[in-house]
């Protein structure tokens, strides 16, 4: 290993490092909110999530990155500026995110990272250097998931202050639910995730066990079996809090909840908080890894990454550890922004919005789209305020997130770019 790719590599270990302290924050920053987890349980679980959802899925949004920002075609006969340009993009990224960190303000590595891309390929190149055609798309996904988050968490809300929290018998009406709510919160992850996660499994069974069974057998099965778990688990603690309040014996005293009804949507929205850190570690590590990943592939083999772009796995592994460090180290900040200084959350409103900021954003990794995160969860939030009580949203928290999303890709892209032009000017 050379000592440019072992620089490199740190740089790519620090920018997930920062990502992890300010996004990964939106995956468990509800639930610390809600009070349904303490700040160490979040970090750990979190932690876990994230790592499994990078080296699962973190491939698809960095070949997006990577190969569809800008026009790699153009640097085809010149690849070491492509690789000085990547460089400049890890570095950039990283610096602006580490401020807004510090500020506790959750910015969208996507943007730091497309505008960084952005600002060394129009210094490299000229602004046609730049796949405006991809941006515009990347931008668009942007504006669109916190509607998109934001719509999804207000209807899921909508139908549980219905026919739950607005009832006059909750217990009875969300004994009720507890299938459907269980359906619900594991289908969604089970249906995009288990089909891609599950074919290793089935590929084995299949190959060396001789046991031949369809490949949407298995998830369906591991779906099916851990949504009927769940729901015997749900009624027997949702049984045991109704004997205790009709008994007058109290309720758990290790419990921060007086309703036995938020205490049984706290266990739903521990759940949903672990899909929302995975589906957070399957896309935004692609923001992490996909700089290096191109320039360790100009270095392997001296050409650029034109249509296709392999990750090796110990890329991803260098990203899901980097994220899982620096959410341990630095995330509390953006955790309580998110969690207490929007809107004054309960279990059951914090689960709808992760659902909905889960649902989001793993399609979007499907589909290789580098969303925000912060976006997403910032939509759902607001979504759930909106159906509370509108009076009940910090509009000046909101004011304050939006003004970073906004600075965050110029300012990126500047920093990218003289970083690049310095960079340049010293190797000559």
């Amino acid at each position: 290993m050379t000592i440019s790719i072992f620089i490199v590599i740190l740089l790519a270990f620090y920018l997930a490092w920062n990502l992890g302290a300010n996004d990964v924050a939106n995956a468990m920053g509800t639930s610390v909110g809600s009070k349904a987890v303490t700040l160490r349980q979040a970090l750990i679980i979190a932690g876990i999530l994230e790592f499994t959802g990078a080296v699962l899925f973190g491939h698809e949004v960095s070949q997006t990155l990577a190969t569809e920002v800008s026009n790699p075609i153009l640097f085809a006969d010149v690849p070491q500026v492509f690789a000085v340009g990547m460089f400049s993009v890890l570095l950039a990224s990283a610096l602006w995110l580490q401020i807004a960190t510090s500020k506790g303000l959750p910015v969208s590595s996507s943007h730091a990272v497309v505008g960084a891309i952005a600002g060394f390929s129009i210094v490299a190149a000229g602004f046609g250097a730049v796949e405006w055609s991809s941006i515009g798309m990347i931008t668009l996904g942007w504006v669109i998931t916190p509607v998109i988050s934001g719509c999804i968490a207000a209807l899921f809300y909508s139908q549980i202050k219905r026919w739950i929290l607005d009832q006059p018998e909750q217990l009875r009406q969300l004994n009720e639910w507890i299938p459907w709510l269980s359906a619900l919160l594991l289908g969604v992850f089970g249906v995009i995730v288990l089909p891609k996660a599950t074919q290793p499994l089935a590929n084995y069974l299949i190959e060396q066990v001789g046991f031949k069974i369809p490949s949407h057998d298995i998830p369906l099965f591991i779906g099916t079996t851990a949504a009927v778990g769940l729901t015997v688990y749900n009624w027997r603690e949702l049984g045991k809090g109704g004997e205790r309040e009709e008994g007058g014996e109290g309720v758990e005293t290790n419990s921060p909840f007086l309703n036995p009804v938020e205490r049984t949507f706290a266990r739903f929205q521990l759940l949903s908080a672990c899909f929302v850190a995975f589906a957070h570690g399957s896309n935004d590590v692609g923001n992490a890894i996909a700089p290096l990943a191109a320039i360790a592939y100009i270095n392997r083999t001296g050409k650029v990454p034109i249509y296709d772009l392999d990750i090796p796995v110990w890329i991803l592994v260098i990203g899901g550890t980097g994220i899982v460090f620096g959410l341990a180290v630095w995330g509390k900040k953006v955790i309580a922004t998110i969690g207490e200084s929007i809107i004054t959350l309960q279990p059951s409103s914090g689960f709808c919005a992760e659902l909905a900021t889960a649902t989001t954003v793993i399609l979007a990794s499907r589909l290789g789209l580098p969303v925000s995160t912060s976006h997403a969860l910032v939509g759902g939030v607001v979504g759930i305020g909106l159906i509370k009580d509108i009076k009940s949203v910090q509009f000046q928290t909101l004011r304050s997130i939006a003004a970073a999303w906004i600075v965050t890709l110029p300012v990126s892209a500047v920093l990218s770019a003289i970083i690049f032009s310095l960079v340049r000017l010293v190797l000559g």
